[in-house]
């Protein structure tokens, strides 16, 4: 794997089909504006020569009326399908020459197959290059067009105001299908349609297109488009008190907001709501600070650093030091553990929330109904309590798979294993992905033989391969077994030996253990506190099911955090939660979609995996062109004096431009050099400015500018250089 600072910028080829379809367009162009320019286009499908001429039509149409409709037909599609001017010309001659009837039948039809026809052109010809230069930020748009594409035409359909044309031509660029394109486009454009055929049957008395259609039916027009907003909203509505009306709603609430689940979600917005002056509960059954304080980010971190010394230690002569020696007591590194859980946790206590404002209640949470939540504390007592808005921020907890024996074999989970007394002999983590490629690595550098064992073909599956390869080399050389394309089938043995029984590509085999870990995901805790009762959905992942503002079928009570996704990392929980908390207070007044396009995240291996934005594997599979420039931190000076000059920095950026698609990162500190990326990326600055930011020497913070640096030499004006070194050689007067 190259490393060093002079890298190749790689461009994701499009084959010969993108100049295949370069051709055509110029073509097609080129035809249009000898069409328009020579044909005398203009003066053909102009008013004046239809008045002039409509006695003529009509008196053929007479005599001829199948040849009539047919070329009239024709001549239609085609105006339509290549967007050449005069449409609403030829709509007034559908009136002119074949009455309002038989000439509102023909133009709806021509104008609906010819505005397919414009449709599957820009979908053949530019969608391709759309998405591969514009991908992540229609993404969004794509979205919502598959979700209610068929509404939006609709109503576009009906503003004659807005260009015929362009509606076909952006339709093609999204994933609407051609048979709802076409079928919506034919009901949203027959009102306008009528109005101009009507008036065509009125031929002799128009001087001009703008007197067609009055102010009066331009606004009627845009009433008609907006009125299927309005009875959706009203539609909204109703169902949503049907969906309450089974309940009664209390007169007056005991709380703004309640918040169930103290986890990193739950509080930022009971912190958010208390700082905006609302009266808030938060309710937690376990322990404040929820997995990440208690089980997740915080114990694991620290193990990991604990587990980076002794690596550190064994390896003394890296720093020049000629011997040195730890043993590891695992008890007294559990202690430690439990000991920075201590010390962090009066930053998510009773206390200091109760100092901030909000209410905080120890035990179960029961939702009743829509507003009202049971709350029963540890000693047995309890409480009903009303609220206007409720947010559910009730977290994940690990996924365990149903395998045979598995439930005899005191198994140990991310949650479960912080309970750990012991360091095991010989450890199977079952599971790939970051909690169970850090586990792994904190254990076989504690001491523990381990094996790690997946499905996938590989370790960290949604990293790019280099990747997955780069870490994976690190484990192998630090002792660790990977057993990937390895699926668990059972457990088996007893308590003297166990063993977990794999299916492989050659067959079973068994891999004996004295502890399995289970780290293969985690899923939403949707049970245990009423959320059935209320008839809220659930997701396809299996997320509690909101929409953009965070909102749950029953719009005052939202989710944020693991339990409604997309993303299962803490700053994201945190992120989500100013949503849920401000949407909730200020509804009816203003409300926010979560902004979700860019989410960093770090997996906290040695070295550090982080990313934000797309990687190589994700652009590939979105069809999007890229160049990648990459830096190679074996370069950084600082990395070199830490001795840890090993890892790479690779950023994604546009064909041609230097916006930043997305950078992955491998390499010590990786997490925390992700973020001035993360801030460029969310406010737009590309690898130009970053190059022009003073950096401090020596940091590892250096390896932006290096990288941006790198993007630039790759584009050096070549002919420019030649001539300024002409131009140095002849002021020496050489």
């Amino acid at each position: 794997m190259s490393q060093g600072r002079n890298e190749s910028v790689r461009p994701l080829k499009r084959g010969s089909t993108g100049s295949a379809k370069l051709v055509v367009l110029l073509l097609l162009v080129a035809a249009i504006v000898a069409l328009v320019v020579y044909g005398d286009l203009g003066r053909l499908l102009s008013l004046d020569n239809l008045k002039s001429r409509r006695d003529e039509f009509q008196q053929f149409a007479v005599t001829q009326p199948l040849l009539t409709s047919l070329v009239y037909f024709a001549v239609y599609v085609a105006v339509t399908a290549f967007s050449l001017p005069g449409a609403a010309i030829l709509t007034l001659a559908g009136g002119a020459i074949f009455g309002f009837g038989w000439g509102l039948v023909l133009v709806s039809f021509a104008s609906t197959l010819g505005a397919c026809c414009a449709f599957l052109a820009a979908r053949w010809l530019l969608r391709d290059s759309i998405r591969s230069r514009f991908g992540e930020r229609l993404a969004a748009v794509e979205q919502g067009i598959a979700k209610e594409g068929a509404f939006y035409l609709f109503t576009l359909r009906l503003i004659p105001a807005v260009p015929f044309f362009l509606v076909n031509l952006l339709g093609g660029l999204t994933p609407l299908r051609l048979f709802t394109f076409a079928w919506v486009s034919q009901l949203g454009m027959l009102p306008g349609t009528a109005v101009y055929v009507n008036a065509g049957t009125q031929i002799a008395n128009i001087n001009s297109l703008s007197g067609i259609v009055s102010p009066q039916l331009w606004l009627s027009f845009v009433l008609l488009a907006v009125f299927p907003f309005i009875s959706r909203s009203i539609l909204g509505a109703l169902k949503t008190r049907k969906k309450l009306s089974a309940w009664k709603k209390p007169a007056r609430f005991d709380y703004n907001i309640v918040v169930i689940g103290a986890g990193a979600a739950g509080l930022v917005t009971s912190y958010i709501a208390a700082v905006l002056k609302a009266r808030v509960l938060l309710i937690e059954k376990h322990e404040m600070g929820g997995d990440c304080l208690n089980t997740g980010c915080v114990p694991s971190k620290a193990l990991i650093r604990t587990a980076k010394l002794v690596k550190q230690i064994q390896n003394p002569q890296t720093y020049g030091i000629s011997a040195a020696s730890a043993t590891v007591n695992f008890s007294d590194v559990m202690a430690r553990v439990h000991q920075v859980i201590k010390d962090i946790e009066p930053h998510d206590s009773v206390e200091r929330y109760t100092s901030l404002g909000v209410e905080c209640a120890m035990g179960n949470a029961e939702l009743l109904n829509p507003w009202e939540i049971k709350v029963t504390a540890h000693d047995g007592s309890s409480r009903v309590v009303s609220a206007k808005n409720i947010v559910l921020a009730t977290g994940a907890r690990p996924f365990v798979p149903t395998l045979p024996g598995l439930l005899e074999s005191d198994y140990y989970t991310s949650d479960t294993v912080w309970s750990a007394n012991e360091l095991p002999r010989r450890l199977v983590v079952l599971g790939g992905g970051p909690i169970g490629c850090e586990l792994a690595q904190c254990f076989v550098r504690l001491g523990s033989q381990v094996i790690q064992v997946d499905m996938a073909p590989r370790i960290m599956p949604r990293e790019d391969e280099e990747v997955s390869n780069f870490v994976m080399s690190r484990f192998r050389e630090e002792g660790i077994e990977i057993l990937t394309a390895h699926q668990a089938v059972r457990v088996e043995g007893d308590a003297g030996e166990r063993r977990l029984v794999l299916n492989s590509p050659a067959g079973e085999v068994a891999v004996a253990f004295d502890k399995l870990l289970i780290a293969i995901g985690r899923v939403a805790r949707t049970e245990g506190f009423g959320l059935e009762k209320l008839g809220i959905g659930l997701s396809p992942q299996k997320t509690i099911a909101v929409n953009e503002f965070l909102e749950t079928e029953l719009p005052h009570i939202y989710v944020c955090g693991d339990a409604a996704g997309p993303y299962q990392f803490t700053h994201f929980a945190a992120h989500q939660a100013w949503y849920a908390s401000v949407n909730a207070l200020f509804k009816g007044v203003r409300r926010f979609a979560v902004d979700m396009r860019v989410v960093p995240a770090a997996t906290y291996v040695d070295p550090e995996v982080a990313r934000v934005g797309l990687n190589e594997q994700e652009a590939k599979a979105k069809g999007i062109a890229y160049e990648v420039t990459r830096y190679g931190l074996d370069d950084l000076d600082r990395a070199i004096a830490d001795s840890e000059a090993h890892g790479f920095v690779k950023v994604l950026t546009p064909v041609g431009k230097d916006t930043i698609l997305g950078v992955t990162i491998v390499g010590s500190h990786a997490g925390e050099l992700l973020a001035e990326w993360t801030l460029a990326m969310k406010h737009g600055l590309g690898l130009g400015k970053i190059m022009g930011t003073i950096h401090a020497y020596p940091t590892w913070a250096e390896s932006a500018k290096y990288a941006a640096g790198e993007y630039r030499k790759a584009r050096q004006p070549l002919a420019l250089l030649a001539w300024l070194q002409k131009f140095h050689a002849w002021r020496r007067g050489a």
